[in-house]
């Protein structure tokens, strides 16, 4: 019973790993995205689409002290030449910011509820393990307030870490 189930698993693993190896990109992919920098860390899931070899679109819902964060972008992907898996890419999209009066993000002056409208463009590196349906990346994400007194934040980061689907 064990060496069949063992047999079956290394076949699987076999037939799995010459298909990913094959597909040197990847069309969808789910995981968790973690922004961190000047503020809170926030942390939730995200999914990222490839439209086609180089446009996509991430969507992201992320939770931290007393604020929710849900957003869009869009981003522009290149490989970089020579590194396997590697690739660059740049982004911009919009999002909402729910706060609550409790959220470290508020002053004094403003402790009530409300929700902020930003833009946040995106300059990262992203990192498809050629042998395994992971991906890492890792970008500079400002933050554009455009609302409640707006503001720009430059000390914003993301790391994302996904299991890419076909």
């Amino acid at each position: 019973m064990k060496k069949s189930a063992l047999s079956v698993l290394a076949i699987a693993l076999f037939l799995g790993s010459s298909t990913i190896v094959k597909a040197q990109s990847y069309r969808t992919a789910l995981g968790v995205g973690i922004d961190v920098g000047d503020g809170p860390t926030l942390g939730g899931p995200q999914v990222k689409h490839f439209f086609d070899n180089q446009n996509a679109g991430n969507a992201q819902v992320l939770f931290g002290d007393n604020v929710t964060l849900i957003g869009v972008d869009y981003s522009y992907n290149q490989p970089i030449r020579g590194a396997r898996g590697l690739s660059w890419y740049v982004g911009i999209g919009p999002q909402l910011t729910f706060l609550n009066n409790n959220s470290i993000w508020f002053d004094d002056k403003h402790r009530d509820n409300h929700t902020h409208v930003a833009i946040r463009p995106a300059v990262g590196l992203e990192f498809k393990i050629p042998s395994a349906p992971l991906a890492f990346h890792f970008d500079w994400k400002p933050w554009w307030n455009l609302t409640h007194n707006s503001s720009f934040e430059p000390s914003r980061f993301t790391l994302g870490f996904k299991f890419t689907l076909k």
